[in-house]
């Protein structure tokens, strides 16, 4: 008996570029099909990833030095934190929700963390008595909320914020980086909660709080102030270090062999029970193609790229770790977990989801903490980059990047298609844009302008591959 062909999921976004509806599919069947599906409107990273590489086409022939060893180098670190945050916000979106406060939420983050690092672990002096007791007291409002929404990460780590900040533990960067995470979950529980369960909308709440979060950091900081973290070693190298040459190819070993590791065990595991899958050619095309990029980028990331030889300068820098760790967790969580296909339902149908016996308040807020949560990590990088905290951090463009990067990398505004390596490319192609732009010595307005075209072909090409979509035959 023939099997009949399963439909793919709407959104497609858990499902790979060739992902086919029926293991008999041979490999020249797979990519027709998968010609097919692109001209329905089922675009997915192709545009991104078509601009990436016509971006970086362009800047290589107008500078001698975009390709430079040590601009690669920097160019992965100077996209880092805005590239992080989009990933958090992947998260939100994919709901069709919108969160216009993570850029000055992760710099609340920055803010608490940079105060606890200069004032050697004594919040009450840095913020003054009334300030650090009306701060403590938002923390311990999102614990709270956490409680209501039954979200007990969310709870336990809006109470290790409180903890750090009543025990006065002595300035310690690993202390001040858990502290940062454990404020942006308590900032995520809060607004999760007003979105989720009072039912306002998310671009009212997360806008009012854009602004109130702006002040606060105003607050904790002052008009003109600027409090430097640069003089810690582990601050500094986590956006301005590199890997040892040893460490390096580990990282390419342990990333390429699990992702390998992986993508065949899971591949071959569905073949064996007659599930469906990808033709095993392609499979083991995509992993020797990433495995062959991976170790050529490794490469030529442990030369020597010091201006002069006198200086070492050489290894993968730390950044591209995190990135890594990131988008694995977020891969994982969304395609390989009950709460990642729950994201998803919700993003698509919302009634369906709640009829589906799926707790709606609950994964709507907490997609707010991890939004607010993974931004707290985007400021640990960004504010190891500039080596300062001031009372900017987390707005002017940074929220804007961050959404843009999702939107320009396949994630959906209208939520239920997206996936996190989307705010990786994403960011790798605003990165790129502003790089390239800055070595051409163009001025801001030309690189605002550049961006904002960017961005604005990307929604529209979202918008017209779902309208596609929405009248391509069945």
């Amino acid at each position: 008996m023939t099997e009949t062909p399963t439909k793919p999921a709407p959104g497609g976004a858990a499902i790979a570029d060739f992902g086919i509806d029926t293991t008999s599919m041979s490999t020249s069947e797979a990519v027709k099909d998968y010609f097919v599906r692109l001209r329905s409107g089922q675009l997915g990273s192709l545009p991104a990833l078509l601009g990436l590489v016509v971006l970086v086409a362009v800047f290589a022939g107008l500078s001698d030095v975009f390709l430079s060893l040590n601009n690669i180098a920097n160019l992965l670190a100077q996209g880092a934190g805005q590239t992080i945050i989009a990933m958090g916000i992947v998260f939100v979106l994919l709901l069709g929700e919108i969160d216009l406060s993570a850029g000055t939420a992760s710099g609340v983050c920055a803010a608490v963390m940079a105060l606890h690092f200069v004032g050697n672990g004594n919040l009450l002096g840095g913020m003054g008595t009334g300030v650090f007791y009306i701060t403590l007291g938002v923390l311990a409002l999102g614990a709270l909320l956490a409680l209501l929404l039954r979200i007990w990460a969310g709870a336990v780590m809006s109470v290790g914020a409180i903890v750090i900040a009543l025990s006065g533990v002595p300035a310690n960067p690993w202390i001040e980086m858990l502290l940062a995470v454990c404020v942006g979950t308590a900032i995520g529980c809060i607004t999760g909660f007003l979105v989720s369960k009072i039912g306002m909308p998310s671009f009212v709440v997360t806008l009012a709080l854009f602004l109130a979060w702006q002040g606060v950091i105003l607050q904790y900081i002052g008009d003109g102030g600027v409090l430097g973290i640069s003089s810690s070693p582990v601050l500094d190298k986590v956006a301005n270090g590199n890997l040892s040459t040893t460490g390096s190819w580990l990282l390419f070993v342990v990333a390429a062999g699990g992702f390998a590791a992986v993508t065949l065990g899971r591949h071959f595991s569905r073949l064996r029970r007659g599930l469906v899958t990808q033709p095993t050619p392609l499979v083991l095309f995509k992993v020797g193609t990433l495995a062959v990029l991976g170790a050529v980028v490794t490469y030529l990331l442990t030369l020597n790229r010091a201006p002069t030889p006198t200086i070492v300068i050489s290894g993968v820098p730390y950044v591209v770790p995190i990135v890594l760790a990131l988008l694995a967790i977020g891969t994982y969580v969304l395609n390989r977990t009950r709460y990642g296909r729950h994201i998803y339902a919700v993003g698509g149908n919302r009634e369906a989801a709640r009829r589906a016996g799926v707790n709606v308040t609950k994964i709507r807020a907490s997609a707010f903490v991890i939004c607010s949560s993974v931004a707290a990590i985007g400021a640990i990088v960004y504010s190891s980059k500039v080596g300062s905290v001031d009372p900017q951090a987390g707005g002017l463009n940074t929220l804007l990047f961050a959404v843009g990067a999702a939107v320009i990398g396949g994630t959906s505004l209208f939520g239920g298609k997206g996936r996190v390596v989307d705010a990786v490319i994403g960011g790798a192609v605003l990165a790129v844009v502003s790089n390239g732009l800055g070595l051409l010595k163009q001025p801001a307005a030309v690189v605002s302008i550049v961006t904002g075209l960017v961005l604005l072909l990307a929604a529209t090409v979202d918008a017209l591959s779902r309208r596609r979509a929405a009248v391509a035959p069945r």
